[in-house]
């Protein structure tokens, strides 16, 4: 298993929005999630920014999102989230939620 974080910005305009889809997400992209491996997903929200926590268990990361990615559902979701959304300044080329370094963990 591994952890994974992330984080974006959110537009503030957006924000109550982006709880709503939250708050009842579609069941086709909750069952892709499980699908791809994903454990223990949550999002954060404080100022501005959006914090993503997860876990992977699966043996093909890359594969995997590669997956998710395809599916139309998922593609739908994230064309509805995606305008609440605002990827950080310091992002690559690309990437949308800017990966986060694990410095500390306990169990």
């Amino acid at each position: 298993m591994k952890r994974y974080g992330s984080v974006i910005g959110v537009r503030p305009e957006k924000l109550d929005e982006y709880k709503k889809l939250h708050a009842a997400v579609w069941p086709d992209v909750l069952n892709m999630i499980k699908t791809c491996n994903i454990r223990n997903y949550s999002i954060y929200y404080r100022d501005g920014l959006l914090f993503s926590y997860f876990e992977y268990t699966g043996n093909n990361y890359e594969a995997d999102m590669a997956k998710m990615a395809a599916d139309p559902a998922t593609q739908k979701w994230w064309d509805v989230c995606k305008p609440c959304q605002k990827p950080l300044d310091t992002c690559g080329e690309g990437e949308w939620w800017a990966d986060a370094e694990e410095v500390f963990h306990c169990d």
